[in-house]
């Protein structure tokens, strides 16, 4: 399905009649925005090689090196807090422009220090820089895009993970010039993505409603909000533990401790973007969460027990990867499911959370090293992976609740909300499910003609959907743009003769539950079949396990039917979405 992949009309091109305009052709606001999102997302990665080098070089401990993270992140976590405010007040322009250049000042001042405690407190400035930038960028991209939403999405995603592999490498490379080469390479490059961004992104309306500065701190007062996000604390802790302390047992240089985090980034990447997704349909998050978080303890076990000898923490360091990118994925999906709050206050909640873990963890790690050996905050590390276990226990009843929802159709993450008169038939519908792209025009009038030759009426179901990445949240249109969007389909199908209804079905990151709840709704009204047409992001994403389509093809009781303009409508089954996807491959 191509629902929540998209842009709404009015925001671009009219939903007319050809294909969907490629994800990667873009304005260049939009490339500015997501070029500064891979050197942003290159951060953490770009000082780890040269961790050992500036310990050397500077003549500090471990332990005082470490404060590079604490500082950085504890400061992005209490800002996470802010950031909602500031750019309610001052739009998402102004907020990136303004978090672009604190990270330019700060990453060029850090490379000028001649001592730890002075790249210490810049780090804490690049910290506040890097929160107002990672608080809008999403949505100025979503904003700014013209590929659809769901080009946008990929977009970023794309972003997300080029930084997280480029970032070790490039620091690395580097690196072995001076310590000073990653900070000064950040400073130039963010300063060309700032010159981009003052250039080409336009400016943007700001929200009607502004966001208190208290909002995320009284929305932990919901217990699921405030279990995953304690979850997520102690998730952090074992994870910039390893980050912070791994590289000096491994005993190698900046370039190869460049290629050990390029391995380990590669891994993030592609277990967070395409196996977490299918993990999570066929298993369910709890479950999967469980699984990840032992294995991640166990990981940390081995690197602690097998400290002294370098190639055991390079190994453990590099497959800790593939149990990150899963576990970053199904937080925020899990933080999202059982939030009652906005999703942006939401995501500043669980942000500022996640990054106090992280921000505390390598300073209590570097004092346990101090006083005892570098296995030890490993251990510990282990220990607050283990524990993370039983405190997601707590709020699984929750977690499970929203899932078992989803799956009857009453999630709180699904709604469907009528728009127009509904027609007096009685004929069972022949129900087409878009979302706001470029071609949803031609999937409805393919579903029409389907529907014409049933002799059924048709009911347009438009999918608004927030997307969730990483710990943002961003919608594609608001409620009214949606219903604008629909009445123009009613209003087209009208002029046509064509008998229809509308729906708009509004869900938040998760396609499957999304999809099962169609299905549901499908039954409840006798739909004769249920049509979607090719998404934007291509088959591989439409067909896979966990998307939109294989959900609603193994729920619905009714038949789901394939339109694609041009060609016979096609039956999907269970069999045929794994045909789909290998031609596609």
């Amino acid at each position: 399905m191509s629902a929540p992949h998209g842009k709404a009309a009015g925001h671009g091109k009219a939903a007319g009649h050809g294909k969907a305009a490629s994800p990667f052709k873009q304005p260049k606001a939009v490339w500015a925005v997501a070029f500064a999102c891979v050197i942003s997302f290159m951060g953490i990665g770009l000082v780890d090689p040269i961790l050992p080098a500036l310990a050397e070089s500077l003549h500090a401990s471990p332990s005082q090196v470490s404060l590079l993270f604490s500082s950085y992140l504890i400061v992005t976590a209490v800002a996470m807090l802010i950031v909602g405010w500031f750019s309610s007040r001052f739009g998402a322009k102004r907020t990136l422009v303004t978090g672009l250049a604190v990270i330019v000042v700060f990453a060029a001042l850090a490379g000028s220090s001649a001592s730890i405690n002075g790249i210490v407190g810049f780090r804490a400035g690049w910290g506040l820089g890097n929160a107002l930038f990672i608080a809008t960028s999403l949505a100025v991209i979503v904003a700014s895009a013209s590929g659809g939403f769901g080009g946008a999405i990929i977009l970023y995603e794309t972003a997300l993970g080029l930084g997280i592999a480029v970032g070790p490498l490039l620091g690395g490379e580097l690196g072995a010039i001076s310590w000073r080469g990653p900070f000064f390479g950040v400073a130039v490059l963010m300063a060309i993505a700032l010159v981009a961004t003052l250039a080409f992104v336009p400016n943007l309306p700001k929200p009607e409603r502004r966001t208190s500065p208290l909002a995320p701190l009284k929305a932990l007062r919901h217990r699921g909000l405030l279990t995953m996000g304690i979850m997520a604390l102690l998730y952090n802790w074992g994870f910039f533990t390893m980050l912070g302390y791994a590289p000096y047992p491994m005993e190698l240089g900046a370039h190869q401790l460049g290629l050990v985090f390029t391995g380990w980034g590669l891994l993030v990447a592609a277990f967070s973007v395409f196996f977490a997704p299918r993990l999570q349909a066929r298993y369910g998050t709890a479950p999967v969460l469980y699984a990840n978080l032992l294995g991640l303890s166990i990981v940390m076990a081995v690197i602690a027990a097998g400290v002294a000898t370098p190639t055991v923490v390079i190994v453990a360091v590099i497959v800790s990867g593939a149990f990150i990118g899963i576990n970053n994925t199904l937080t925020t999906q899990a933080v999202m499911l059982v939030s009652p709050a906005e999703r942006p206050v939401a995501s500043s909640a669980y942000g500022f959370l996640r990054f106090i873990g992280g921000g505390l963890a390598p300073y209590v790690a570097g004092k346990l090293a101090d006083a005892t050996d570098l296995s030890v905050p490993f251990y510990l590390g282990a220990a607050t992976f283990l524990l993370a276990i039983p405190v997601l226990a707590c709020g699984h009843p929750l977690l499970r609740q929203a899932e078992s929802r989803a799956g009857e159709g009453e999630p709180v993450t699904a709604t469907f909300t009528p728009v127009g008169p509904v027609p007096s038939t009685g004929t069972p519908p022949v129900v087409v499910a878009v979302g706001a792209h470029e071609g949803a025009a031609v999937i409805v009038d393919a579903a029409a003609r389907l529907a014409r030759d049933t002799g059924s009426p048709l009911e347009v179901v438009h999918v608004q959907q927030t997307a969730v990445v990483e710990e943002q949240a961003a919608d594609a249109e608001d409620f009214e743009q949606a219903r604008a969007t629909v009445t123009a389909h009613l209003d087209r199908l009208a002029a046509r003769g064509v008998v229809a209804r509308g729906q708009i079905l509004g869900s938040v990151g998760d396609h499957a539950a999304a999809g099962r709840a169609l299905a549901r709704h499908a039954a409840e009204v006798g739909a004769r079949a249920v049509a979607v047409g090719r998404s934007p992001r291509g088959p591989l994403a439409q067909f896979a396990d966990g998307s939109f389509t294989a959900a609603l093809t193994h729920a619905a009781t009714c038949s789901v039917v394939l339109v694609d303009p041009g060609s016979a409508p096609r039956t999907l089954t269970a069999a045929n979405l794994s045909e789909l996807r290998g031609a596609a491959s």
